[in-house]
C-alpha cells in the first residue's frame, strides 16, 4: 500500500517508520481503512504546505526534519531493545543493571521519564521508569538538559534519588509548544519529550500508543510534531478541549460513553508474551567481579625460541625402513628387544635379523593373503589396527614395521578386554572413521578375547566389522624369493596414526608422517646421544608416545638393544626396572614419575644395586610439575647407589608436537637443573611471580630441557588470537618443526585449530610464515631457553575465572595422608558446569578397611587443604569402593568415564561431601517481578522461551466459587461420611491385578463401613486413644486405604510403611523397624500374611521380634460399629505422618495437619479438574509423598474413581499398566519413574503386537510422573518417542515438581497444543530440555520431623 504522492516528499526516518507500522497494522486488520487515513494524515500533516502564519508561529527548528545523524542514533536506541552484546558484559556489573533497567522499560511499554511537563499533569510512580544508566547516550543527556541543570552525558548517568524527585514532584517549568533544540543532532530526544508532554492526559488512563511492534523494531516509535503545529499551550481544568489518547483535540460536547471507547481503543497494547521471557544471562546471574588487585603481566613480549640446528650424519638412513634393513642384513644376530616374564626372567630375544625377516612375512600376507588377488582387502595406503597386549612388544614391533614396509598406516591401539571397556566405544569410532576393516594381533591375544559361544569374536560395541589376522609365523606364508618390499626414501605419506584421549573421552587420531618419523628419530639422536648398541630399559608403553618414540622407532634406527619391562611385572616387582638396569649395564632407562615413587616405596635397603652405568633417567611425564618431588626422593635414596644428579632427564611430550622439549645429558655434575619456586596464586591468572619455598602455596617446578634440535616454539594465549605471551605470563606451547604431527585423521576442523596456528605479536604481525601446532601444554620458556610446563590443556580448570590445573589439586589431595586412606593413590579430578561456571570434584577410591569416621575427617581435611593452598572451594568430594572407578589398559583412572558416570548419577558413591556452598558464588540475582503476569501468561506451565518471571502464584483457594461440596468440611472422615451418604454406591477406588481384571474396588459406603470396623479394632482391642501413632503395613491395595481412615475414625495418626520384601528381609525389615522406632508407634496394622512375615525364622535373625509394638491383623475385623466417630477439635491438630527414605538411607518424616492435607487435595482436585464422573489411573507407590496422597487422598476427597495399579504387578506383566489405560479410556495418569523404565524397557519390542491387541493411548490427556529423585530426561524422551505410534501426543507427558516439605509445588495435568498458540506467537522450548511443570498451587508448609 505504498503511496506514490509521499515520493517526492523529504519525510524523516521515523515518520517514514511509522507509516510503514501503519501499514503493516491495516493489512493485518489491526485498524480499519478510516482509522489508518486518520493516523495517516497526522503523521504527513507537519511535511504538507501550511498557512504562512502558521510556518511563522513555529520556530524554525520545530519544523526542521531529523538529521540524518540523529536519526539513525534514534534507530540505534530502537533497536536497543534486542539482545545486543553491549548487554552481555562478564565485567560491569553497570552494564548488567542497565541492561535491566532497558528491559524493564520495554516491557512496561511506557515512554521515557521526561521534566517538561506541566505541574497539572498528575504523576504516578507507576508510569515512570528509571533512566538508562548504562550508556549515557547523547540523547539521552538532551531530554533531560533542559530541566534544573540534570547530567548530561558527559557527566555520568543519573542517580536514583533524583530521578525519583523528578517523578513525584515533576518539573517547574511548564510546558510550550516549542523549545530550544541543542545542537549535536538531539533534535529527536526534544521532539520526543516534547510530544509527551502533549500526549498525557489528566487521568492518565490513555498513554500514547506505543505497543505497535514490527518484525524490525521491537520499541515504540514517537509521535512526530506536525500535529502539534496549529496548538498553543494546552489548557487544563475546565477547558473546552480535551486529548484523546494520540493527542487529537476533540470537543467536550462528545458523548462520554463514545469518549470512553476511544480511550480504551487507544489504551496500549499488552507487549507480546515473549517480551515477557527473555533469558538474559547476565541479568539473571551475579557478574564475578575481577579482583582489583590481582597480578597482571609485565614483562617484555617474549621472542621464539630456537633449537640447536638439526645435524646432518653421513651414515643416517633415509627412512626408517631401510634402517631395519641394513641391521637386518649386517647384523642379524644383534639383540633388538628382549621381553620379560611375570617372574622378570627373559621370555623372549628378538634379534634384527628375525625383525627383518618376520617384518617383511607380515608385509607380504598383508597385501597377498587378504581378500583374493583382484581384490586384496589391504592395500598400500590402508588402515590397519594393531591390537596386541602389554606384555608382548615384540610382536606388536614385528607387526609394525610390517606395515611400514607394506606402506599400510598401522594404527596401535588397547586390547579389548570385555564389550563393555571404558573407552572402548570411543576407540572403535577411531577405527570406523579410519575405515580400519582388519587387526593384527598375536595368537595368544587373538585366544584371550571374548567370544560368542560359537567362537566368534563379537563386534565390540561402536566399533567397525574387523578381520582378526593373526601374525605369529606358524600362521603366514614365507614370501617368494622373488619378491621384496619397496623401500623408499622418507616422504610425506601417513606412517602411522596414533590414538589421543580428550577431556570429553572422545579419541582422536595424529596421523604422522614417514619424514616426520625419520626427522623425530633423527632430533631424539642428537639430543639423547644415542649410540649403536646401547641398551636401553623401557618401561613405558609401546604402542604410544615416549615409550614408542624410543622403545621401538628410534632404537631401531641406531641398533639399540631394548629391555621392556611389562606393566605386569611392575606390579609385583616395583623394582624390577632397577634390577634390569643393573643387570644388563642399561645406560638409558624411560620411566615414568609414578614407577620411580613405587620402586622407592618398594626399597629395603636391597643390596648390588649399581646405577652408575645410567648416563640418561629419561621421565616421561617431566610435564606434570609434581614429577620433581619423585624425582628429588629418588636421587635421594639412590645417589648412595652411583646415581649422578645430571643422569635424570625431564621430557615433555604430546601426540600432537612429539617431543616437545627434553633435558640433555651432559657431563658436567656441577650444573645443577634449572628449577624454579611460583606462586600458586599468581598461576591461577596466568602470570609468573617467583615466591619462597617457606610458603605453602607455592609450586616448585623443574625445567623439561632445551627446544628439540630443528624447532621452534613460543608461548600464545590460550584463548582467543593466538598471541604471543609476555615473558612473565604462562601460555600455551606451540612448535613450528617437520617433527610433528600432520593433522587430526578426518577432521580438518579441529586440525586446523591445532596443526596450522600461527602466531602473531601485540601489532598483529605473524611470527613465521610457516604454521605452528599446538602442544596443549601450559608453560613458558625460562632464562636459557630452558623450557618450564606448569599443566595441561586437558586438566585446565577455570572457575570464576581463575586457572586451576587438576594435577595441582590431585597432588594436594594426596597429600592428606595419602598412603593412609587413598587406596593405591587412585583419584581422580575433574570440573563440572553449574550456572555457566566450572565447579571441581573430586573421586577418589577409599582403602577398604576405612571407616566412615574416618572417610570424612578426611574428605575435611581436603577441602581445608584446597581451600588454603589453591583459594577455591570443591563443589563434590565422593569417595568409592576400592578397584570401582573405571581403569585404563595401564592401571589409571579413566577420567573420562569417571566424570560420565558423575553426571549419570551412576557413581555409587560410599561417602559424599558436598559444599556448593563455598565454591558456587554467582546465584542468580532475585527476579524482578513484571507487570500484567498471571497464570494465563505462563501458558499452563509449559517453558516459553524468554525470560522468567519473578514469581508465579497459583489460584487462591478461597477465591474460587464452586458448587464442592466437599468445602463445606474440615476433615477427610467427614467428606468420606457426606459421600458415603450421598452417593453410597459410587465406586472410589478400582484395584487390578496382574491380569487386568479387578481385584476389589470399594463403594463410597464399603470404605465408610470397613473403616468404621477397624476404628472399633483400635479402641477395643488395640485400645489406643485419641493421638495415638499406628503404623500401617500394606502392600499397595485397598486394605491400606481402609486402614487409613479406620484411624481417621478412631483419632490415630496413621504412618504408612512400606512392607517387608520376602525375598530380602534382611535389608528391608530394619527400614520397617525403623520407621516404627521414630514415629513411636502404639501399634502395628497390617495383614495376616505380613503379621506371619513379621514373625518368621528369617525376620528374628534380622531384628528382635519382641520390640514389636502390639500386632493387629485387620483380616477378621469385628462387626460392631464405633459409637461415635472421632472428630478433631482443631484443623491444625495432627493428621498423619508422612516418613520416606532417601537414598543415602537418611530417614525423613513429615507432620501433616488436617488443614494442609484438606488444602492439599483441594488444590490437586482443582489443577487436576477432579469430579465424580472422572477416571484417574494411578502406578506408583503409595507410602510417601504425592504418591500417597493420589492413593488414598483424593478420591474421598473429589469423588473421582481411582483405577490402581500396583508397580510390583507390572514386573509379571509390563503392559499391565498401559493397557489398563486403554481399556478405561483413562485421560490422566500418574506413574513413577520405576515404572516407566519397566514399560520402556520391557515393551521396547512389543509396541506392534500392543497396537494389534487394541492399545490406544490417544485419549491420554495427561501422563504424569511422581518424581522423588533426580530428573530422568533420557528417560522420559525414550517413553514419549517409543509409545507415540500407540496414540501418545508428545506433550501429554510430563514431571510433577515437589519437595519434602511441599510434596506437590507444580503438577501438569493439562497440555496445550502448540498450534493453538500460533496467534499469540509464542514459541515453545523443547519439553524434553527440562521436565517441565505446570503452574504452582498452593500449599500449607508443613513441619519437618
Amino acid at each position: 500500500m505504498a503511496d506514490r504522492s509521499l515520493e517526492g516528499m523529504a519525510l524523516p526516518l521515523e515518520v517514514r517508520a511509522r507509516l510503514a507500522e501503519l501499514e503493516l497494522e491495516l493489512s493485518e486488520g489491526d485498524i480499519t481503512q478510516k482509522g489508518y487515513e486518520k493516523k495517516r494524515s497526522k503523521l504527513i500533516g507537519a511535511y504538507l504546505p501550511q498557512p504562512p502564519r502558521v510556518d511563522q508561529a513555529l520556530p524554525p527548528e520545530r519544523r526542521a526534519p531529523v538529521t540524518p545523524s540523529s536519526a539513525s542514533r534514534y534507530h540505534r536506541r530502537r533497536s536497543s531493545g534486542s539482545r545486543d552484546e553491549r548487554y552481555r558484559s562478564d565485567v560491569h556489573t553497570e552494564a548488567v543493571q542497565a541492561a535491566l533497567a532497558k528491559h524493564k522499560e520495554r516491557k512496561m511499554a511506557v515512554p521515557m521519564p521526561s521534566k517538561r511537563r506541566s505541574l497539572v499533569v498528575q504523576t504516578s510512580m507507576d508510569a515512570y521508569t528509571p533512566p538508562d544508566t548504562s550508556s549515557g547516550s547523547e540523547d539521552e543527556g538532551s531530554v533531560q538538559g533542559d530541566s534544573q541543570g540534570t547530567p548530561t552525558s558527559s557527566q555520568g548517568s543519573i542517580n536514583m534519588e533524583h530521578w525519583i524527585s523528578q517523578a513525584i514532584h515533576g518539573s517547574t517549568t511548564s510546558t510550550t509548544s516549542s523549545s530550544s533544540t541543542q545542537s549535536g543532532g538531539s533534535g529527536a530526544a526534544h521532539r520526543l519529550a516534547d510530544v509527551m508532554a502533549q500526549t498525557h492526559l489528566e487521568n492518565h488512563s490513555a498513554p500514547p500508543d506505543v505497543t505497535t511492534y514490527t518484525s524490525e523494531h521491537s520499541i515504540q516509535v514517537e509521535r512526530p510534531q506536525g500535529s502539534t503545529t496549529s496548538r498553543t499551550a494546552p489548557k487544563y481544568g475546565n477547558a473546552e478541549l480535551m486529548e484523546t489518547g494520540d493527542g487529537v483535540p476533540v470537543s467536550s460536547r462528545v458523548s462520554a460513553k463514545i469518549q470512553q471507547l476511544v480511550n480504551t481503543l487507544k489504551r496500549p497494547k499488552r507487549p507480546p508474551l515473549r517480551e515477557f521471557f527473555v533469558d538474559d544471562f547476565e541479568e539473571l546471574l551475579e557478574v564475578q567481579q575481577p579482583d582489583p588487585n590481582q597480578p597482571k603481566p609485565e614483562g617484555a613480549q617474549m621472542l621464539a625460541m630456537r633449537g640447536e640446528q638439526l645435524g646432518v650424519v653421513t651414515n643416517w638412513p633415509p627412512s626408517l625402513e631401510a634402517a631395519l634393513q641394513r641391521w637386518g642384513t649386517i647384523s642379524p644376530k644383534a639383540p633388538c628387544l628382549t621381553t620379560m616374564d611375570t617372574n622378570g626372567k627373559p621370555l623372549y630375544i628378538l634379534t634384527y635379523g628375525k625383525l627383518w625377516t618376520r617384518s617383511m612375512k607380515v608385509a607380504y600376507n598383508i597385501l597377498h593373503k587378504l581378500g583374493t588377488k583382484q581384490e586384496p582387502m589391504v592395500r598400500p595406503g590402508d588402515r590397519v589396527a594393531l591390537v596386541f597386549p602389554n606384555n608382548d612388544p615384540a610382536a606388536s614391533m614385528v607387526a609394525f614395521y610390517g606395515c611400514l614396509l607394506a606402506e599400510v598406516v598401522p594404527v596401535p591401539i588397547e586390547v579389548p578386554l570385555t564389550r563393555k571397556d571404558a573407552g572402548s566405544q570411543q576407540i572403535g569410532f577411531l577405527l570406523g572413521s579410519c575405515g580400519v576393516t582388519v587387526a593384527l594381533t598375536s595368537d595368544a591375544c587373538h585366544k584371550g578375547l571374548p567370544k560368542s559361544p560359537t567362537g566368534e569374536i563379537p563386534q565390540f560395541k561402536g566399533w567397525p566389522k574387523l578381520l582378526w589376522f593373526v601374525t605369529e609365523s606358524k600362521h603366514l606364508s614365507k614370501p617368494p624369493r622373488d619378491w621384496f618390499p619397496h623401500i623408499k626414501d622418507a616422504n610425506n605419506d601417513t606412517a602411522y596414526i596414533e590414538y589421543k584421549t580428550c577431556k570429553d573421552g572422545s579419541v582422536l587420531g595424529v596421523t604422522v608422517t614417514r619424514i616426520a618419523l625419520l626427522t623425530h628419530c633423527q632430533a631424539l639422536t642428537q639430543a639423547c646421544g644415542y649410540t649403536e648398541a646401547e641398551t636401553i630399559v623401557n618401561v613405558l608403553d609401546f604402542k604410544k608416545d615416549v615409550g614408542l618414540w624410543h622403545g621401538i622407532l628410534t632404537s631401531v634406527m641406531n641398533m639399540m638393544h631394548v629391555i621392556s619391562i611389562p606393566y605386569s611385572l611392575m606390579k609385583v616387582n616395583p623394582l624390577s626396572w632397577i634390577q634390569k638396569v643393573c643387570q644388563y649395564k642399561a645406560k638409558v632407562a624411560c620411566v615414568k614419575s609414578r614407577d620411580m615413587h613405587w620402586a622407592l616405596v618398594a626399597h629395603r635397603d636391597q643390596r648390588d644395586i649399581n646405577l652408575s652405568s645410567l648416563r640418561m633417567l629419561i621421565v616421561a611425564d617431566g610435564a606434570n610439575p609434581w614429577s620433581i618431588s619423585s624425582c628429588d626422593a629418588f636421587l635421594n635414596v639412590f645417589q648412595s647407589k652411583g646415581l649422578r644428579q645430571e643422569v635424570i632427564c625431564p621430557c615433555a611430550s604430546s601426540p600432537e608436537a612429539l617431543t616437545v622439549a627434553i633435558r640433555r645429558p651432559t657431563d658436567d655434575s656441577n650444573q645443577p637443573p634449572g628449577r624454579g619456586v611460583l606462586s600458586m596464586h599468581g598461576l591461577t591468572y596466568g602470570v609468573i611471580r617467583v615466591d619462597s619455598e617457606e610458603k605453602l602455596s607455592v609450586l616448585t617446578v623443574q625445567d623439561v630441557g632445551l627446544v628439540m634440535p630443528g624447532a621452534i616454539m613460543c608461548s600464545v594465549k590460550p584463548d582467543g588470537v593466538p598471541q604471543l605471551c609476555r615473558t612473565d605470563e604462562v601460555g600455551e606451547l606451540c612448535m613450528c618443526a617437520v617433527a610433528t604431527g600432520t593433522s587430526y585423521y578426518g577432521l580438518s576442523g579441529m586440525t586446523k585449530n591445532t596443526f596450522e596456528v600461527f602466531p602473531v605479536t601485540s601489532s598483529g604481525a605473524p611470527v613465521s610464515e610457516y604454521p605452528f601446532v599446538r602442544t596443549g601444554l601450559l608453560g613458558f620458556v625460562g632464562p636459557g631457553g630452558l623450557v618450564f610446563v606448569v599443566g595441561k590443556m586437558d586438566g585446565l580448570m577455570v572457575v570464576s575465572g581463575r586457572r586451576h590445573n587438576a594435577d595441582d589439586i590431585v597432588a594436594t589431595a594426596l597429600a592428606v595422608e595419602p598412603m593412609k586412606f587413598v587406596y593405591r593413590g587412585r583419584i581422580a579430578v575433574f570440573s563440572v558446569t553449574v550456572l555457566h561456571d566450572e565447579r571441581i570434584v573430586i573421586v577418589a577410591e577409599q582403602r577398604p578397611d576405612s571407616t566412615e569416621e574416618d572417610s570424612f575427617q578426611w574428605m575435611s581435611r581436603v577441602l581445608q587443604a584446597i581451600d588454603s593452598i589453591h583459594q577455591v572451594g570443591v563443589y563434590c568430594l565422593a569417595l568409592v569402593p576400592a578397584n570401582t572407578l573405571p581403569k585404563t589398559p595401564l592401571g589409571g583412572i579413566h577420567l573420562s568415564e569417571t566424570k560420565q558416570l558423575f553426571l549419570e548419577g551412576s557413581l555409587h558413591p560410599c561417602n559424599v561431601l558436598m559444599c556448593p556452598h563455598t565454591c558456587v558464588t554467582n546465584l542468580p540475582k532475585p527476579r524482578q517481578k513484571q507487570p500484567e503476569i498471571g497464570p494465563a501468561s505462563v501458558m499452563v506451565g509449559n517453558l516459553v522461551s524468554g525470560k522468567r518471571i519473578a514469581q508465579a502464584s497459583g489460584r487462591d483457594l478461597g477465591q474460587i466459587e464452586d458448587n464442592d461440596q466437599a468445602r463445606k468440611f474440615l476433615f477427610l472422615s467427614e467428606v468420606l461420611q457426606w459421600r458415603a451418604q450421598t452417593t453410597p454406591d459410587h465406586v472410589l477406588y478400582t484395584l487390578l491385578n496382574c491380569r487386568g481384571t479387578i481385584a476389589n474396588s470399594l463403594t463410597c459406603v464399603q470404605l465408610h463401613k470397613r473403616a468404621e470396623k477397624i476404628a472399633v479394632m483400635l479402641m477395643e482391642r488395640g485400645h489406643l486413644q485419641d493421638g495415638d501413632h499406628v503404623a500401617l503395613v500394606y502392600p499397595p491395595g485397598i486394605d491400606l486405604i481402609a486402614a487409613f481412615y479406620g484411624c481417621l475414625y478412631a483419632g490415630c495418626v496413621p504412618i504408612t510403611v512400606r512392607p517387608p520384601h520376602p525375598q530380602n528381609i534382611a535389608t528391608t525389615l530394619p527400614t520397617v523397624k525403623m520407621i516404627v522406632e521414630v514415629s513411636r508407634s502404639a501399634c502395628l496394622m497390617t495383614t495376616q500374611l505380613i503379621c506371619k512375615l513379621l514373625r518368621s525364622r528369617e525376620a528374628a535373625a534380622a531384628v528382635d521380634v519382641r520390640a514389636w509394638p502390639p500386632i493387629l491383623d485387620t483380616d477378621d475385623l469385628p462387626k460392631k460399629r464405633p459409637a461415635q466417630i472421632y472428630k478433631p477439635s482443631n484443623p491444625d491438630t495432627l493428621a498423619y505422618l508422612d516418613f520416606s527414605v532417601s537414598t543415602t538411607g537418611m530417614l525423613a518424616g513429615v507432620k501433616m495437619s488436617h488443614a494442609a492435607t484438606s488444602a492439599f487435595c483441594r488444590s490437586i482436585k482443582l489443577q487436576c479438574e477432579l469430579y465424580p464422573s472422572r477416571e484417574v489411573a494411578i502406578c506408583l507407590d503409595p507410602y510417601c509423598g504425592l504418591g500417597f496422597v493420589l492413593w488414598c487422598l483424593c478420591s474421598v476427597y473429589s469423588g473421582h474413581q481411582s483405577i490402581l495399579i500396583p508397580p510390583a504387578e507390572l514386573e509379571t506383566n509390563p503392559a499391565l499398566w498401559l493397557l489398563a489405560v486403554s481399556q478405561y479410556k483413562v485421560r490422566d495418569t500418574f506413574c513413577s519413574y520405576s515404572v516407566m523404565e519397566l514399560c520402556t524397557k520391557g515393551l521396547g519390542s512389543q509396541t506392534e503386537s500392543l497396537k494389534a491387541r487394541g492399545l490406544d493411548l490417544s485419549r491420554v490427556r495427561t501422563c504424569v510422573v511422581v518424581a522423588e529423585e533426580r530428573p530422568r530426561i533420557a528417560l522420559t524422551q525414550s517413553f514419549s518417542k517409543l509409545f507415540k505410534d500407540l496414540g501418545l501426543h508428545p506433550r501429554a507427558v510430563s514431571t510433577s515438581f515437589g519437595c519434602r516439605v511441599n510434596l506437590a509445588i507444580c503438577l501438569q495435568v493439562s497440555f496445550l497444543d502448540a498450534s493453538k498458540c500460533v496467534s499469540q506467537r509464542v514459541t515453545f522450548k523443547d519439553r524434553h530440555t527440562v521436565p517441565h511443570c505446570s503452574t504452582r498451587f498452593p500449599l500449607l508448609m508443613l513441619t519437618h520431623i
